[in-house]
């Protein structure tokens, strides 16, 4: 089975996980052999250069969490992390001082930073970072296009999206975001044949408007998704009206959407409809959402959807490749 996941950051790290760990509960003696059965089309709207370095956090993020080599409990960067060296570039002025980058995460921003700058495009600089570490996924960027996204905030004045984010925690009301050069971008190498090949296509409880909304953004992908002869589920990122993590609500009061399961499912909308969804997972405590859900034209179901631990991440990848097989 092909499964094709398109994803932002934590959420949809953790999500994968525990997608690959199902796989290879129901294969144990092939785990390597999931390898190419997994594909994450992961976000790079959130990318940036700092301090003369490439920065790509949602690929980081799933690299990291795949790899077993995340902070669990900060929820981003490597563990055992030391920070000495941006302790030095801020004494000397240099980058955000409240955008602190551990000496490990440096050691791949320069890795690839140097392939960038030799020449390669950023999906093939993430075939080479990502071959050090036994993924069984294949991550590939959204796109090689740098689409880095803007914030448009209540004086007018922009921003990018990590000053908005990191610094000010969401807490300035955003108008807008804007995905630089995003309508003369072109999909990554690979990410329209993992779309159009796929079995299964899921959505990962990523935030839907700078996460899934900057993939889908991409011109090419949304279209690859909704012809796509696989079933698309999603998962909610939003779990009894409030989100999962970090600021999400914050992002979808910008484009007028609700923090609720069903509001976030008529967003991406059906895919009878012209939208992308043919099923959902809501949380069971949100099973009242599931009557109107329904009445968009998309199949839901009530399930556990905190992942809590490993074990609590494969079973939501269970409940999600057994609601596209039985819509499929």
């Amino acid at each position: 089975m092909k499964i094709t996941v398109l994803s932002g950051g934590v959420g949809g790290a953790r999500f994968i996980r525990g997608l690959r760990h199902r796989l290879r509960q129901v294969h144990p003696d092939s785990a390597g052999g999931t390898v190419d059965s997994i594909s994450a089309v992961v976000n790079t709207g959130d990318d940036m250069w700092l301090a003369g370095l490439r920065i790509a956090p949602d690929l980081d993020s799933i690299m990291y969490t795949l790899a077993g080599a995340n902070d669990e409990e900060r929820g981003w960067g490597r563990i055992g992390e030391t920070e000495r060296v941006s302790a030095e570039l801020h004494a000397y002025g240099v980058g955000w001082p409240w955008f602190t980058l551990g000496d490990l995460d440096l050691g791949t921003h320069i890795a690839r930073s140097y392939y960038l700058r030799s020449g390669l495009p950023l999906s093939e600089a993430t075939s080479r970072i990502t071959a050090r570490w036994n993924l069984g996924v294949t991550l590939l960027p959204a796109t090689d296009d740098e689409v880095e996204t803007q914030v448009v905030v209540d004086d007018g004045s922009t921003m990018h999206f990590q000053e908005w984010w990191t610094k000010h925690r969401a807490a300035l009301k955003a108008r807008s975001f804007v995905q630089d050069n995003v309508s003369d971008s072109r999909p990554a190498p690979g990410v329209i044949e993992a779309i159009t090949d796929a079995d299964v296509i899921i959505l990962a409880p990523s935030n839907p408007v700078v996460s899934i909304g900057t993939i889908l953004g991409i011109p090419g992908i949304r279209d690859a998704v909704v012809r796509a002869s696989a079933p698309v589920v999603g998962v909610s990122p939003i779990i009894a009206g409030s989100v999962v993590r970090g600021m999400a609500d914050a992002c979808l009061e910008a484009i007028g959407v609700a923090t609720t399961a069903g509001a976030v499912a008529a967003h991406y909308g059906a895919r009878s409809n012209g939208g992308l969804l043919d099923a959902w997972l809501v949380d069971e405590s949100d099973a009242d959402a599931v009557p109107a859900i329904e009445a968009l034209g998309i199949r839901a179901v009530a399930v556990p959807l905190w992942m809590r631990d490993l074990e609590t991440s494969a079973q939501l990848a269970r409940d999600a490749l057994s609601l596209a097989l039985a819509t499929g």
